[in-house]
């Protein structure tokens, strides 16, 4: 009984205990949420490997379009000067036209040394030996046309090629091999390209030999990179098919082994491929192409505008209902535009039909339509929407509207072009007067004379601001032309023959 009575205690504080256990918990609030069912698609099915149509390699897609891409090296003939000092060559340039004595000892006669340019790609178009390649393949540093050009075939035959034409705006360039039944890429049309198509670059990487590499077109329509200077005319198919230094010039082929680009640039922190990389459309080379085999030159139209884009506050300060179009903040006076009656403050909203968004639009537009054509532009004037008729003049031949050409090499070796905005930002000049002196060949009996960047202001006391002007003040024998060099002025003697 002790032990019972004792017992008893300790049985009632277990069962105590047992029911403050058994004493339900609190329900979390998020038990109590009902749940939706999702069910995500899933499809189960296998990838059919048996099917013959998937493609297991494109060697026999490559096979013949690799034949027809080629290796391209170029050198120049470089005058150069012995000097008892380390001279700046800006400095040379001002001794040599104004007698600036030089420190550090007397310049001996000019020796004539082969520099290599560089090495790149082309792509043969044709059967008789046409070959598309970049224009900064086949210059030097200076910008001036290679002294020879050596093309290499797949099958390692070398021949010596002649420059057809070169457009530096667009970075194209025509060479001609002599020879025929050569295998050749067929062009395909860029505009039916898309984003995801599977594409090939082929060429010659940091001179290894002829690579391909295999990737997407990741972009199109890249025209706003500056990748090819001031004044130049961008269109890039964006790709991430691997490109290096060497592959310039090279093709980028579809899936069907048909041209849609030449290989032109990359963007790179460190110089080499990170998968952004840029082709001219076949569409635009081919049409480069086209012109320079007929003309030896690209004829542009220039409409003769300065202009800007617009922005929400111009919008709104022109009355506008959108940012679309250009304004038009000068007009160069006698050109295009100013005939027709286009003025300051004019927003131009379509060529030839064709709507403007920007800027670039505009130009791109413009520089397609041949000069001496006439063409509709619709403007907004004071609100109002009007249609002018305006007639192009050409772009490097500003002066001349549907005549002759005027002979841009008027002295023989010596290149000269209008100065105007594209060349003051492309020379870096101080002066919008005057004729620039955009080539100077190395044979040229002018070579001591005149040099690139050089700005002609005055012809036997005669100012001049056009190539025909230059014709007209130039004469036998001695001729005084009143000169701009990097900023300086002075006078230096011609003697034409």
């Amino acid at each position: 009984m002790k032990r019972i009575t004792r017992l008893v205690p300790v049985l009632f504080l277990s069962l105590l205990c047992s029911c403050i256990k058994a004493e339900p918990e609190p329900v979390s609030s998020e038990a109590v949420v009902e749940r939706e069912e999702v069910s995500f698609p899933l499809i189960t099915k296998p990838l059919d490997r048996t099917n013959s149509l998937y493609l297991t390699s494109y060697a026999p897609v490559l096979e013949s379009v690799r034949t027809a891409v080629v290796s391209v090296t170029s050198e120049s003939i470089v005058l150069s000067y012995r000097s008892g000092g380390q001279d700046d060559p800006r400095e040379e340039m001002l001794r040599r036209f104004f007698g600036i004595p030089q420190q550090g000892g007397d310049t001996s006669e000019p020796e004539e040394r082969r520099v290599p340019n560089g090495l790149g790609s082309g792509v043969i178009i044709s059967s008789d030996g046409y070959v598309l390649t970049n224009n900064h393949v086949v210059v030097d540093e200076s910008g001036e046309t290679a002294d020879t050009i050596m093309v290499q075939l797949a099958d390692e035959s070398e021949y010596d090629a002649k420059v057809i034409g070169r457009d530096p705006r667009t970075d194209i360039a025509l060479l001609k091999i002599e020879t025929d039944n050569l295998p050749f890429v067929a062009m395909a049309d860029s505009e039916n390209i898309a984003v995801g198509d599977i594409v090939f670059a082929i060429g010659n990487p940091l001179g290894v030999g002829q690579t391909t590499t295999m990737g997407i077109v990741s972009a199109t329509g890249r025209n706003k990179l500056r990748l090819l200077g001031a004044g130049s005319y961008e269109d890039f198919i964006q790709t991430d098919a691997a490109i290096n230094r060497g592959n310039s010039g090279g093709a980028l082929v579809d899936a069907e082994g048909r041209l849609i680009g030449i290989n032109s640039a990359i963007i790179s922190p460190v110089g080499a491929n990170i998968g952004i990389g840029f082709a001219i459309p076949s569409r635009i080379a081919r049409t480069i192409a086209e012109e320079l085999v007929a003309n030896g030159e690209i004829r542009r139209g220039f409409l003769g505008v300065s202009i800007r884009n617009l922005d929400e506050d111009l919008a709104e300060a022109f009355d506008l209902d959108s940012i679309d179009g250009v304004l038009v903040e000068n007009i160069q006076e006698g050109m295009p535009a100013d005939t027709a009656g286009i003025r300051r403050g004019d927003i131009i909203t379509h060529v030839d039909g064709e709507k403007v968004s920007d800027v670039d639009e505009l130009r791109f537009q413009v520089a397609g339509i041949l000069p001496g054509t006439s063409v509709p532009i619709t403007i907004v004037r004071d609100g109002d929407i009007n249609s002018v008729d305006v007639t192009l003049t050409s772009l490097d031949k500003p002066s001349v509207v549907g005549g002759d050409p005027l002979n841009e090499e008027l002295l023989e070796g010596i290149s000269l072009s209008p100065n105007n905005s594209d060349r003051q930002k492309e020379w870096k000049l101080d002066t919008s007067e005057g004729v620039v002196v955009t080539g100077v060949d190395a044979r040229s009996p002018f070579n001591k004379k005149l040099a690139k960047g050089m700005v002609i202001l005055e012809v036997n006391r005669v100012g001049v601001n056009s190539i025909r002007d230059i014709e007209e003040a130039l004469a036998q024998g001695a001729n005084s032309l009143y000169v701009d060099v990097v900023g300086r002025r002075g006078y230096v003697v011609l003697r034409v023959p």
